[in-house]
């Protein structure tokens, strides 16, 4: 749709293309002008061309085209904090923080809202990121993930991996498996964990309210979730916890996909839950095992066979252990090995755009 008040040379971005079998009623963000398009080619993608019968003086129109600008870039929310705002692919990047009732922190996200955002509804992609990372790590190396969100009209929200700025916690920061940025996206049943650490309540309650209550453009009933390494661990354990009703998609890129038997997780799961054993319900493997049914129409997962987690010392991915739990409920999966990637964000980015 391409609204007229282009042709007033304002600073309108109403334009995309889209694919429809019947008439639509719109408006045009920066004029709120009604504009109707009406398909001259059948229903075949094509670019609709509409007129908008503006009835108002130009200089209200350029006066409203500044402001959505600068609304854009605004922080006039009283429960949020806006850190930065960045124009990418048509849409725009935020950094949000904002006070957070599950870890009892201020906590820090990345939202992408595509262009389609300021049209319609969207909906939105979480993804999770793996030890030691913040929302920068995704936003600024896999940045090409938001040039297939803007082209498919998807929104994508990034948290954070733990909780940060609380009273300090010993032992927090002496590696970098455990405590700052390895919250696991578990909550913490141990002191002094258990007051901060809370991150499956933060991703899977808190934050998408407030992502909705804050951005209404995004969906509150369609949603995916996607993650990295330990982000992946979280991603399908979330996914097959609260199931479809809660998430339409699940996928990862190098998930733990069976954390009980691993060091990564076996130290999580005693540090945070108190015992191995009290792991088992945020646990992939374990939880397929449990369900034994399809729970998704497929999952998909893309590991680099080159991952030095995967083929060194240690393997702390195991994702033979999850194809296999899959196969045996009868879980369709679409579990990808490709030569010669590692675990970086050099092989997230070259395989993004597919989740």
């Amino acid at each position: 749709f391409r609204c007229s008040c282009h042709r007033l040379n304002l600073r309108c971005m109403f334009s995309m293309r889209v694919v429809l079998s019947h008439p639509m009623m719109l408006k045009c963000p920066v004029s709120q002008a009604r504009i109707r398009g009406s398909c001259r080619r059948g229903t075949h993608a094509h670019t609709y061309s509409v007129s908008s019968g503006l009835r108002r003086h130009p200089k209200e129109f350029s006066s409203r085209a500044m402001s959505a600008s600068a609304s854009s870039d605004a922080s006039a929310s009283s429960n949020y904090t806006l850190v930065s705002s960045n124009r990418v692919f048509g849409g725009f990047l935020k950094k949000i923080k904002h006070a957070s009732a599950s870890t009892s922190t201020d906590m820090t996200f990345s939202v992408f809202l595509p262009p389609a955002a300021r049209l319609t509804e969207v909906p939105v992609l979480y993804y999770l990121s793996g030890l030691t990372c913040t929302d920068d790590n995704f936003c600024q190396k896999a940045a090409s993930a938001f040039a297939a969100a803007s082209k498919r009209g998807v929104a994508v929200v990034v948290p954070d991996t733990s909780p940060r700025g609380h009273e300090s916690i010993e032992g927090e920061d002496d590696s970098y498996d455990f405590g700052t940025g390895a919250g696991f996206y578990i909550d913490a049943t141990q002191e002094p964990w258990a007051k901060n650490y809370n991150m499956y309540s933060y991703v899977t309650s808190e934050l998408p309210k407030f992502v909705n209550d804050n951005f209404p453009e995004t969906s509150k009933t369609l949603k995916s979730i996607t993650g990295h390494s330990m982000g992946g661990h979280g991603a399908l354990t979330i996914a097959l916890r609260e199931g479809p009703d809660a998430y339409a998609s699940v996928s990862a890129f190098a998930p733990i996909c069976n954390p009980t038997q691993v060091p990564w997780g076996k130290k999580a799961f005693e540090g945070y839950l108190g015992s191995v054993e009290a792991g088992a319900e945020h646990d992939a493997t374990l939880l397929m095992k449990k369900a034994n049914k399809m729970v998704f129409p497929t999952i998909l997962i893309d590991q680099g066979a080159a991952d030095n987690f995967l083929v060194g010392e240690v393997n702390q991915l195991t994702p033979a252990a999850f194809v296999d739990a899959c196969k045996a409920a009868g879980q369709p999966l679409r579990y990808r090995e490709h030569e010669g990637f590692d675990h970086s964000y050099f092989f997230i980015s070259s395989y993004v755009e597919d989740h």
